[in-house]
C-alpha cells in the first residue's frame, strides 16, 4: 500500500480527530488566555497574547470583597462531604438491596427507579418552602446554611448512587457470602470484610462523580446560600460575569482555573480504580 492510497482512505479519520480535538480545546485555550490577559472582555483578548499578568489572581486573593479562598474552602467541605457520606449510605443500602431479604424490598427499588424518571427541577419550589421551615426550629440545617445543602444534595444523588452499586453488588459471586456464612460471619462482616475491598473501584468512581458534580453545581447552591461568605466557587465566581463586579472575564477565568486543582487532585488520585469501576458489573462473574 503506497503513501497516497493509505492518505486517501485514511486521511478523514486524521482531519476528524484534529477537528474534535482543536473545539475540545479551543475554549480552554481562550479561558487560558483571559485569566492571565489585562482585558476585562473575552472580546477584546487576542487570541495570540501579546503579554500575561497575574492581575486576575492577584484580585482574587487581595480584594476583601471576594473571599475565593472561602468559597473554595465551602465548596470542598460540600463536595466532599455529600460524595462520603452517598456512597457510605449507598453501598450499605445496595448490599442490602442485592443480598439481604425484608418486606418492602421490590417496592423500595421500584420507588427509586420511580423517582429518579422525574426532573430535579419540578422539586426546587418544594425543597425551599421544605428547608426555609426547617430553618425556624433548627437555624444550622435550614434554608441558607451549609448543612441545609448538604442534605439536600444527599436526597438527589441516593438514588443513583444505589442503583449504580447494586448493579455491582450483583456481579459478585453468591458462593462469597455462602462461604463467609459457614465460617460463621454475620451480615455485616461480610459486608465489611468482603464487600467493601470487592467494590473498591465502584466506590471511587462513585465518589469521584458525586465530587465532580457538586464542586461545579450551580442552580441549588445559588438557591440556597445568598450570603456571600456562604456561597461556593460556582456561585461566587459567577458574581463576575453576572454584573455584581461589572463582567469582569479575567478573574472569572482566573478563579476557574484555580477551581479546577481540586478536582485535578481527587481525579488523579482515584484514576487507577476509574477504568474498573467503570466497567463494574458489566459482566456476570
Amino acid at each position: 500500500m503506497t503513501f497516497f492510497h493509505w492518505f486517501r482512505q485514511n486521511s478523514w479519520r486524521h482531519i476528524v480527530g484534529l477537528l474534535g480535538t482543536v473545539f475540545a480545546i479551543f475554549p480552554l485555550y481562550l479561558v487560558v488566555l483571559a485569566s492571565f490577559s489585562s482585558d476585562q472582555s473575552l472580546q477584546s483578548t487576542s487570541f495570540v497574547p501579546s503579554s500575561f499578568v497575574l492581575d486576575n489572581f492577584t484580585m482574587l486573593f487581595t480584594d476583601p470583597k471576594i473571599p475565593f479562598l472561602l468559597w473554595m474552602k465551602n465548596s470542598a467541605l460540600i463536595a466532599g462531604a455529600v460524595s462520603l457520606l452517598s456512597v457510605f449510605i449507598g453501598a450499605a443500602s445496595a448490599f442490602a438491596f442485592s443480598r439481604l431479604r425484608f418486606k418492602g424490598k421490590r417496592t423500595g427499588l421500584q420507588a427509586l427507579l420511580l423517582v429518579q424518571m422525574f426532573p430535579s427541577v419540578l422539586a426546587l419550589s418544594a425543597i425551599y418552602v421544605i428547608m426555609e421551615r426547617v430553618f425556624v426550629f433548627a437555624p444550622q440545617w435550614g434554608l441558607g446554611t451549609l448543612g441545609g445543602l448538604v442534605l439536600v444534595y444527599l436526597g438527589g444523588s441516593m438514588g443513583v448512587n444505589i442503583w449504580l452499586m447494586k448493579g455491582f453488588v450483583d456481579s459478585i459471586p453468591l458462593e462469597l457470602d455462602e462461604a463467609a456464612k459457614v465460617d460463621g460471619a454475620s451480615a455485616m462482616q461480610t459486608y465489611w470484610q468482603i464487600f467493601v475491598p470487592l467494590a473498591m473501584p465502584i466506590l471511587s468512581v462513585v465518589t469521584l462523580l458525586s465530587f465532580i458534580g457538586l464542586f461545579n453545581e450551580f442552580i441549588l447552591a445559588r438557591m440556597f446560600l445568598p450570603e456571600n461568605e456562604s456561597r461556593t466557587v460556582a456561585v461566587g465566581l459567577q458574581g463576575f460575569i453576572g454584573g455584581q463586579y461589572n463582567a469582569n472575564w479575567g478573574p472569572f477565568a482566573a478563579g476557574s482555573l484555580l477551581a479546577s486543582v481540586p478536582i485535578i487532585i481527587v481525579f488523579m488520585t482515584l484514576q487507577r480504580y476509574i477504568i474498573g469501576g467503570l466497567t463494574a458489573g458489566s459482566v456476570k462473574g
